[in-house]
């Protein structure tokens, strides 16, 4: 059913993962030149102009990410195909974290200057969500094969 917690838990890696359109994920100052990169590509602000370099396959695959736990919540009838949705979101979500990044160390001036900001957490934080759902599915399949034991 949609009430179950593993259901809160996909809900809650849906929205930080959607977070990164909109969170940055690390700044950097360069000789004048700021770049900030978020889950859309990478923003350079040129003397107060900001000019955004959009990267149409991260967003896509940003917003995947994002609707694949969304959907999989309404998966509930199908705990095995649930749990192995979980699994390919979450190496979905490691593979857009090597993208990003890859991504940041094309910046000029590399990555030793740059302030990482909440941004570079959330994909951390969207697996560790699917993890307590997959947890939480394990525990439903134990609860029903119990009571199917009682019968």
């Amino acid at each position: 059913m949609i009430q179950r917690i593993q259901s809160i838990w996909f809900f809650l890696a849906a929205i930080t993962v959607l977070c990164l359109l909109f969170i940055p994920i690390l700044s950097f100052i360069n000789e004048g030149i700021g770049y900030v990169l978020y889950g859309t590509g990478i923003k350079e602000f040129r003397n107060g102009v900001e000019t955004p370099s959009i990267n149409t396959p991260l967003i896509i695959s940003t917003i995947l990410a994002g609707l694949i736990s969304l959907i999989n919540i309404f998966n509930f009838k199908n705990r095995t195909l649930q749990k192995r949705i979980a699994i390919i979101n979450i190496l979905i979500i490691l593979g857009l974290s090597f993208w990003l990044f890859n991504i940041a160390n094309q910046i000029p001036g590399g990555l030793e200057n740059a302030e990482i900001n909440a941004g570079a957490f959330l994909p951390l934080a969207s697996i560790i969500f699917n993890l307590l759902a997959i947890r939480s599915i394990g525990k439903d399949e134990k609860l029903i094969r119990s009571a199917e034991r009682l019968r």
